[in-house]
């Protein structure tokens, strides 16, 4: 089966899709350069203002993308575990589930490097997971896990995009969070056929009636967002104690 997705849209090249390289994907980005520019401008030492024991994110557009930083290792390390689980291992190496998990392990790794790069001095360390309520041999608890981080992710990206003030900054988790959220629909999907819009993730409108105007009816048809406290107190019950996040300077 071909790759089924991507995690930006890319030209064609020879090192797509088996192996995408952070070269590869900061050149598929195209904003890399300017995004780098602008941290650069606007980063600073958000250290003295750490809680013990939580790691602070930062404030402005380097919190919020140190924020995006933390969410993408978190789901990273989750699909790297998930491959040495016996669920993973004894799909067999066709399988559109194995190979839906190998995607998204890519794109996820890919997004790590792409936010390592951009922030450089600015990013905060490398955080230490904690997985030990999900059980890696059992495929409902590893799709529910995953389930629950992609719309974690999902969620995310839109609530914090209104803190972002750079235009550049906003389009590029615009592209990312377009990928998470086909990452969502996916593994919804692989649990309940059909669950990819469900009304937990989105407001569903519904007509006032069969024969109602066009228009007529309740819910806006957007998907739900989180705010960034919502997500790291979500987030926080995967992370061990020195590795949650403070995000009170997103804002």
């Amino acid at each position: 089966m071909d790759k089924l997705l991507s995690p930006v849209e890319a030209p064609a090249s020879p090192e797509t899709p088996t192996a995408v390289s952070r070269r590869s994907f900061l050149r598929y980005t195209g904003a890399a350069t300017a995004l780098t520019g602008l941290l650069l401008t606007s980063c600073d030492d958000d250290d003295d203002n750490e809680e013990a024991g939580t790691v602070d994110v930062g404030s402005g557009d380097t919190g919020v993308l140190n924020f995006a930083y933390a969410l993408e290792q978190l789901e990273a390390a989750f699909y790297t575990r998930v491959k040495t689980g016996t669920y993973y291992t004894g799909l067999t190496a066709t399988s559109a589930e194995r190979q839906i998990l190998d995607d998204i392990a890519l794109h996820e790794e890919a997004h790590v490097d792409f936010f390592r790069t951009v922030l450089g001095n600015s990013a905060i360390k490398d955080l230490d997971p904690d997985f030990s309520t999900i059980n890696f041999n059992d495929k409902n608890s590893v799709l529910t896990a995953a389930r629950t981080f992609e719309d974690l992710g999902v969620a995310a990206y839109n609530g914090a995009g209104v803190f972002l003030q750079s235009a550049v900054n906003l389009v590029v988790a615009g592209k990312i969070v377009s990928v998470e959220a086909r990452h969502a629909a996916l593994i919804r999907d692989l649990l309940t056929y059909n669950s990819f819009v469900a009304s937990d993730v989105v407001d569903l409108f519904t007509p006032t009636s069969a024969t109602s105007a066009p228009g007529e009816g309740s819910g806006s048809g957007l998907e739900r967002s989180k705010t960034p406290q919502e997500v790291a107190t979500q987030a926080n019950q995967f992370l061990q104690a020195g590795s949650k996040l403070n995000v009170s300077n997103i804002r």
